[in-house]
């Protein structure tokens, strides 16, 4: 669609790397943050210099036309997006490569691939956009199954109805996010829900990972959005009724969101649209004491008035991020049916009763494609957007540049981030990294915020991917220490799994286990992700 080529190693597309006078002064300001550090440029191997051994299994010729043997094609399936593949695959390490990529066009031949897999012994690993941080896509899945077949859903990618009435869609799952927005602005509808990872994920993968959007309050999560789900798995097909709401049981489409593959593969859903919104107002405001900031986010949270974007950074984050040597907090409000003059006011009203201070009067429009973002949201938002592919830039010089989330309830907050930095500070010195720790709300709720938190190190080329394991295993003790959530919109994948099963209660994981048996019983849907194989 763009016309652009996606990187089989690193984020995005290969003609958005960054480059030139863009690498130099990120090259500069990482130098002046981190001063000593050896910023020496690697360049990703060439795709012929990998190992890789031929395909251990031969999809039968009713399926041939939907496989991939191509080594590139493979190669790009075999890891998502983190900091630990980025690295790995400029090291020349990867592992773990699917036997063959499956493209199947229609549910029929997703029902096809699974039955020949089912039935030869072969372990399947649904893949939307390829995004996941957490290991969710990589084949880790042991010599027990005859081979891996990675499980594309990118063809499978058009809007099939639109209910104008109850102002929903039925969607196939390999769409990407802009195509959907694509087809469903014609209808002056959208689903509101943009990750990061927007542009290069999958409505699939949103609904398997339970993914968070931008928005910082009301319908966050995917499982707010989504009306009823239809499932493929090795036993047969389920569907959930459409309905706006109901207390009929356990509800059906919680058990396959944040399932990730291993109980089903997501072939369509209906979800909820909103309209286009109208009226926009966003502001910049400055805290000189972050738990002041902190503060006034639970005031706003509490307050009943839902702004689109609550997003707090940290002194450093801003830094870093936007040039301000102060906490901010980007604020925002958005309608499709009322100006929201009212509402900034108010948001302002209660960030000046905790010392929130305007170095800019607020922003307002009334027009559906114009934002209404200051100079210092701007700055940032920009450089959010940037942020993946600055990440494999430095990632190529040898930093650590990683970051990990969570989800905790206000009165847990401050000895949570006190006992995050302990850890991770106390992990550098370990591994021998110097560096920083950031922290912004990406989400916030009346109980509790959803801190993001970044670490920037000079690592040891060589070791970055070690050095960074340590440190993700301390700071991940610290979250269930203190009782957060190993993560609020990553998801499990194999890289949680060691605290996902401490923190879920030991009966509903054997419930999940049984649930597989009878949804999955050979075994073979993603295996190791959110529970351990049948096999």
């Amino acid at each position: 669609m763009s016309g652009k080529t996606r990187s089989w190693w690193g984020w995005g597309n290969v003609e958005d790397a960054v480059t030139g006078a863009e690498r130099a002064e990120l090259t500069r300001r990482t130098a002046e943050l981190l001063p000593g550090a050896d910023l020496t440029v690697h360049s990703a191997p060439p795709v012929e210099s990998f190992e890789v051994a031929p395909s251990r299994v031969t999809a039968p010729p009713a399926l041939a036309q939907l496989m991939s043997y191509d080594i590139r094609d493979r190669l790009a399936h075999s890891h998502g997006q983190a900091f630990r593949d980025v690295v790995r695959a400029l090291l020349g390490k990867l592992p773990h490569v699917p036997d063959l990529v499956a493209r199947p066009t229609s549910e029929a031949e997703v029902v096809r691939t699974l039955e020949w897999c089912d039935g030869d012994g072969i372990a399947v690993v649904p893949f939307g956009g390829g995004t996941s941080v957490v290991g969710g896509v990589e084949a880790r899945t042991g010599a027990e199954y005859a081979g891996v077949v990675s499980l594309d859903l990118g063809s499978m990618d058009r809007v099939l109805e639109v209910d104008r009435t109850s102002r929903a869609a039925l969607v196939q799952a390999g769409v990407l996010g802009p195509h959907l927005e694509e087809q469903l602005r014609p209808h002056g509808h959208t689903l509101r829900f943009f990750p990061q990872s927007f542009e290069f994920s999958t409505l699939g993968g949103w609904l398997a990972t339970r993914a968070g959007g931008h928005f910082a309050t009301r319908l966050t999560h995917i499982d707010d959005l989504t009306e009823s789900l239809r499932v493929v798995t090795p036993a047969g097909v389920v569907e959930s009724r459409r309905l706006p709401g109901s207390g009929a049981g356990p509800s059906p489409d919680r058990m396959f969101l944040g399932s990730e593959g291993a109980l089903g593969v997501i072939t369509q859903a209906w979800v909820r649209l909103q309209d286009r919104p109208r009226w926009r107002t966003g502001a910049s405001v400055a805290f000189a004491d972050h738990e002041a900031g902190v503060r006034a986010v639970r005031a706003l949270a509490q307050s009943g008035l839902d702004p689109a974007n609550c997003r707090l950074l940290d002194p450093m984050e801003a830094f870093i991020n936007a040039g301000s040597p102060t906490a901010v907090l980007v604020l925002g409000f958005e309608s499709a049916d009322h100006p929201v003059t009212v509402w900034m006011e108010r948001a302002l009203e209660l960030c000046r009763d905790h010392g929130g201070t305007l170095s800019e009067p607020p922003r307002y429009t009334d027009t559906a494609d114009t934002a209404a973002r200051t100079s210092a949201a701007d700055t940032w938002r920009s450089s959010f957007l940037r942020m993946p592919y600055q990440r494999d830039a430095l990632a190529a010089q040898g930093m650590i540049v990683e970051t990990f989330e969570t989800a905790c309830t206000w009165d847990r907050f401050a000895g949570l981030r006190a006992a995050v930095d302990a850890a991770a500070q106390d992990a550098m010195r370990q591994v021998g990294a110097t560096g920083v720790v950031t922290c912004r709300f990406t989400h916030v709720y009346p109980d509790g915020p959803a801190p993001y938190f970044g670490v920037y190190a000079a690592g040891a080329w060589g070791r970055t991917v070690e050095q960074w394991d340590e440190i993700k295993q301390a700071v991940s003790e610290a979250l269930i220490a203190h009782g957060a959530t190993i993560t609020h919109h990553h998801a499990v994948g194999r890289d949680h799994r060691p605290w996902y099963d401490r923190q879920r209660p030991n009966l509903f994981a054997a419930a999940l286990r049984a649930g597989k048996a009878v949804l999955d019983p050979s075994g073979i849907l993603n295996p190791g992700v959110v529970i351990d194989p049948l096999r």
